[in-house]
């Protein structure tokens, strides 16, 4: 069993269960000193500013920002999509070298390997997560509505805002917790740029309307 773990084929995989009990015991020892190693990690997320050129295409953004949704990014502490990924990951390796050696003879090439352990990884990272995300206890003085965003100043950080064309905004809410959102104006023919202060009037799904103000972002 040990020649089999230890195998050069099965490095990518052992190499991930290690880092999985790495993080557990890490977190282990930070919870002992009356802190989080995930807490930490998950308080950095929220404030991440972006800077990145203003011609970056808002499309891009948009879709990496709907695969971390996907993945349950926000509603799960990352730490955990962490340590869910590299179990599923180390773990089908394992499991698909097992089933190569039985019925081939011998291991398959590590990055052969990988390709169907990374896909297992990401869906099991999205199936599990999303359970966790039913069950995980929410902080509900922390919880807000995106209607109550209505009437709140936003500060445009990625793109330019045009009808039909949204850019993303950053505000923060009663909590003092940052979010960022999508916001076109309310006005055709206005054109607000990279740095704009706006006033949100209204959401229509995942956008809001927005008209320019002088008022700043608090």
């Amino acid at each position: 069993m040990t020649s089999f773990i230890l195998a050069p084929e099965n490095l990518p995989f052992t190499i991930s269960l290690g880092f999985m009990f790495a993080i557990g015991l890490l977190e282990g020892i930070t919870t002992l000193f009356g802190s989080s190693a995930s807490g930490h990690l998950d308080s950095m997320v929220p404030e991440a500013d972006i800077d990145v050129d203003v011609h970056v295409d808002i499309n891009a953004d948009i879709e990496a920002s709907n695969i971390l949704t996907w993945m349950n990014v926000g509603k799960v502490p990352i730490l955990i999509l962490l340590v869910l990924f590299l179990f599923s990951f180390g773990a089908g390796g394992l499991i698909i070298q097992s089933i190569s050696q039985n019925m081939l003879g011998k291991l398959s090439p590590s990055w052969l390997a990988s390709i169907p352990a990374f896909i297992l990884g990401i869906l099991f990272v999205r199936v599990i997560g999303n359970a966790l995300s039913k069950v995980i206890p929410k902080d509900e003085t922390q919880a807000v509505s995106e209607k109550s965003f209505i009437g709140r100043v936003a500060l445009i950080t990625l793109g330019t805002a045009k009808r039909g064309q949204p850019a993303q905004a950053k505000l923060c809410d009663q909590h003092k917790q940052t979010h960022y959102i999508l916001v076109e104006p309310e006005n055709e023919e206005d054109i607000l740029e990279t740095g704009s202060h706006v006033f949100l009037v209204r959401q229509n799904g995942a956008k809001f309307f927005v008209t320019e103000t002088s008022k700043q972002i608090s």
